[in-house]
């Protein structure tokens, strides 16, 4: 039995989601089906992290043991031929130490979020980025997001569903940076819960909106409850972008 690692870019829009769901398909499942039309095994892929329904992913690092011989080479070629037409690309594969792991091994995430803060309506870029028509105070929205940074108990940033036993994270970086009518939130932790970052953003918006102060996300972080949370941003412009090994 080998376990390979791969480096996985998709599309989330016709997903509901990385993990295999009842109710629709999954990134997982359409990887682990290939495997299985590859292999002719019933492996189980795991990810570094599972994302919502809509949201993409630039390089999510995954595994699965398989019984095969064949190479990491081989292996990409085929996945990425069987995968088709799906949005999905193996980026990288490789072979891994049995003890690694795509979750557990994991010691940090990053997440980037892209904001369209334009009025005129999306073309190219429907369902791949946020538009914000009203115009964002990227300056306000970056001291807001200064008071998130730390280790806290983010239960108001935390979805209902959430199934994380702590709602405290250490949250490294969370940066805005505009650049013309574009506006990225960077995000990075060693993990994070459910929605956490769609609900910063969200939140953050309110704040370039002049509808919240900066200091309103402090009192939101401070309150440790989700009815006190402003607005959870969609999940069209949140990218997994990386896992730190």
């Amino acid at each position: 039995m080998t376990r390979f690692a791969f480096t996985v870019e998709f599309d989330g829009r016709p997903f509901m989601g990385w993990q295999r769901q009842a109710h629709g398909p999954s990134v997982q499942q359409a990887i682990e089906e290939a495997l299985e039309r590859i292999t002719s095994e019933r492996a189980v892929l795991h990810c570094a992290g599972r994302t919502d329904a809509g949201v993409h992913g630039l390089a999510m690092r995954a595994h699965a043991d398989i019984a095969k011989d064949i190479t990491p080479f081989r292996l990409m070629e085929a996945l990425n031929a069987h995968l088709k037409p799906d949005p999905v690309a193996i980026l990288a594969c490789e072979v891994v130490a049995d003890d690694w792991h795509a979750r557990f091994s994991c010691v940090g995430r990053a997440y980037v979020y892209h904001i369209l803060n334009r009025r005129a309506p999306l073309t190219f870029e429907k369902g791949l980025v946020w538009q914000v028509p009203q115009p964002l105070d990227a300056i306000a929205m970056a001291e807001g997001a200064a008071y998130l940074i730390g280790r806290h108990d983010f239960t108001t940033f935390r979805s209902a569903h959430c199934q994380a036993e702590s709602p405290v994270k250490s949250l490294d970086r969370l940066d805005v940076v505009r650049e013309g009518d574009r506006i990225a939130v960077h995000a990075e932790a060693r993990s994070f819960l459910h929605h956490q970052v769609r609900s910063m953003v969200g939140c953050l918006a309110l704040v370039g909106m002049g509808s919240w102060t900066p200091a309103d996300m402090a009192a939101a972080l401070t309150a440790k409850d989700r009815g006190a949370l402003g607005l959870n941003a969609p999940p069209d412009g949140l990218y997994f972008v990386k896992a730190k090994y």
